[in-house]
Formats: structure tokens, sequence, C-alpha cells
């Protein structure tokens, strides 16, 4: 289920970058479809972590903050997305993207059991 969870926010990632260009180039349709398939694949990211979340037999409290920075990835990304769309500055919010995910790459893989980063 991990290799689910991390192709999924990688393809989210890229998919954020590819909305933001097809907006920024004046091409709504190409816009609104990635748009569209970047919204299944956050049911997929939270999905697949849910099940790793349930996995776990201690819940750390990192554990929850982890999921915390998770959803403020998955919520940045639609909010940089939807600012796009309406052509309104997103600044704020490509930088609560970028905190967020450092946030979350850095717990997932550097402090808990799951990571691949030694202990």
């Amino acid at each position: 289920m991990a290799h689910l969870h991390i192709t999924s926010w990688v393809l989210a990632l890229v998919l954020v970058g590819l909305v933001t260009t097809f907006y920024r180039s004046e091409k709504k349709k190409a816009a609104k479809i990635s748009h569209m398939i970047l919204r299944v694949l956050y049911l997929v990211i939270l999905f697949s972590g849910g099940w790793l979340f349930a996995s776990y037999a201690n819940y750390e409290v990192l554990l929850f903050i982890k999921v915390l920075a998770g959803i403020w990835v998955i919520a940045s990304m639609e909010l940089v997305s939807i600012k796009l769309k309406k052509s309104e500055p997103a600044g704020t919010w490509w930088l609560s993207l970028t905190v967020a995910a450092i946030v979350a790459i850095i717990l997932g893989w550097g402090f808990l059991p799951l990571g691949i980063l030694p202990a």
C-alpha cells in the first residue's frame, strides 16, 4: 500500500504542475481535465494514506502530525489550482504547499517506521 500512496502523491504533484501550466497558458479544457484527474488522485491518496494509518500498531504523535500535513498538502494543491483557475494570485498557497510537502516528506521518510531512512 505504501507504493500506491507514494506513486499517487508523486503523480498528484506532477499534475499540479500540469494544471498550473495549462491554466497559465489559457488551455481551459486541458486544465479542467487535468484538474479532475488530480481530484481523483486526492481520493487515492486519502484511501492509501488511511490504509497506512490503520496499519500502524502504535499510534505515535508524529503519525498524527503526518496525517495533518498530508491533508494540508492536498488542501494546498486544490487551492493553488482554484486560484489559478480564477486567475488570482496563488503565491501564498504555493508557499503553503511547499512547506506542507516538505514537512510530510520529512516525517514520512525520516521519522516514521515505514520510511526509507534508518531509524
